[in-house]
């Protein structure tokens, strides 16, 4: 990114004054469960007021694919991502910027977080090498070398006017052991300070902060404790879903909402599939975010309370019934699970009609768990989700285990 563009960026924002005091959210925490840690708060950002707990799905380049973003407004979306990477390359942060933020351009009037643009340097790029000064990386384009420091990620993030941006850290694969791991960790405090120091628009975003630590207990402890001095408006739970055991991760999920400001919104990234959403919602996160409902839609699969259906399968081909009959979303109210399939299997309008499904599933799923939370029905509703789920209640042991340890006894 150390090109035209991002310069461009760095010099629109100079002019806007250092970090204030004064955050641009305001969380209130309108009902808690009795049994587990689970909360329901009502979420202010500039662009939209919503309740938590909520799930986010990811607009990569400015859109969810297939999607227009007044189907999203019909589908009550109140949050979506953008990717920092993506958009700070195409079209870049000047065109953008120009556009009056990425709001305006891509003609969305809800709530948009950024992600910093880190972990893209290492799940997409050829040769990502993290130093104190910032990422290098390879141009994709034309193979130069170039650099995204801490700095760069805020300029860019400025210029897209999200509602929430995120730091940039130091990724590293959440097995990394060692030396290697806690180096991340603590140059990931650093370049807090430096994110913070960066930030130019205090009053109109907010930056939050990303909690690593590996699945060390202490190094997550010892970050805890220095990101929260620094008062960030929320903070994120990072370097988790990367192939850990289950245990450890919610394990770690659970020390980090033990630690974490009760007064502000706790962000479990990467995180998207229903059982974890549950379950980590009873472990007292507010946020997620994952690509795996829209993308499993272009795989052919809808989500239902049972789990999946993989729609493009012959099974299917001669079912006249829509793919919930309790589900009000556009695609169940009008069309068959047989049309879908024929048209997944020759037409990407079924991929699109999928993926309006899977976002109206997940929509319904949080606004059920939030409803069971603030009638303090919660573990109720967590029994009956996992008896559907898992009619033969052979429910996975991670689950049990997690939430056990906050009062709810799957069997009992």
């Amino acid at each position: 990114w150390y090109d035209r563009r991002v310069r461009e960026a760095v010099v629109s924002t100079q002019s806007t004054g250092n970090l204030a005091a004064n955050m641009a959210l305001t969380l209130k925490i309108e009902g808690t469960c009795s049994t587990t840690k689970a909360r329901i708060c009502t979420l202010t950002l500039p662009h939209n007021t919503f309740q938590t707990p909520i799930f986010m799905h990811v607009g990569t380049q400015g859109t969810i694919k297939g999607v227009t973003t007044k189907q999203l407004n019909d589908l009550g979306v109140p949050i979506i991502l953008g990717n920092t990477y993506h958009l700070g390359h195409r079209p870049g942060p000047g065109v953008i910027d120009a556009a009056g933020g990425l709001h305006k351009f891509m003609n969305w009037d809800k709530a948009i977080l950024t992600d910093s643009g880190g972990f893209q340097m290492v799940s997409l790029l050829k040769l990502a090498e993290f130093t104190e000064q910032g990422v290098k990386f390879q141009s994709p384009h034309n193979g130069s070398e170039m650099l995204l420091t801490p700095e760069h990620s805020m300029a860019i993030q400025n210029a897209l006017e999200s509602d929430i941006m995120m730091q940039l850290d130091d990724v590293v694969s959440v097995l990394t052991k060692g030396e290697r791991m806690y180096k991340a960790m603590e140059r990931s405090v650093r370049w807090l300070d430096r994110c913070q120091d960066a930030h130019k628009k205090p009053t109109r975003q907010n930056l939050f902060g990303i909690i690593q630590g590996g699945l060390d207990p202490e190094w997550r402890k010892e970050c805890l404790k220095e990101m929260i001095s620094k008062d960030c408006p929320g903070y994120a739970i990072g370097g988790l879903s990367g192939g850990e055991e289950k245990e450890d991760f919610w394990k770690t999920v659970s020390l980090c909402t033990d630690h974490l400001p009760k007064n502000k919104p706790r962000y479990l990234m990467g995180v998207g599939y229903q059982v974890e959403l549950v379950v980590c919602s009873a472990l007292g996160c507010d946020m997620y975010d994952c690509v795996f409902p829209t993308r499993t839609a272009r795989f052919g699969s809808a989500l239902v309370r049972t789990g999946q259906l993989q729609l493009k399968n012959k099974q299917f081909s001669e079912d006249l019934s829509p793919i919930d009959s309790d589900c009000s979303c556009l695609t169940c109210k009008n069309y068959s699970r047989s049309y879908l399939h024929f048209l997944l299997n020759e037409d990407t309008t079924g991929v699109i009609l999928l993926t309006i499904h899977n976002i109206a599933y997940q929509l319904r799923l949080m606004s059920d768990i939030r409803k069971s939370i603030l009638d303090d029905k919660f573990p109720d509703f967590i029994k009956n989700f996992f008896l559907v789920m898992f009619p033969d209640k052979k429910y996975p042991s991670w689950a049990s285990e997690a939430l056990n340890s906050v009062g709810v006894d799957l069997i009992s």
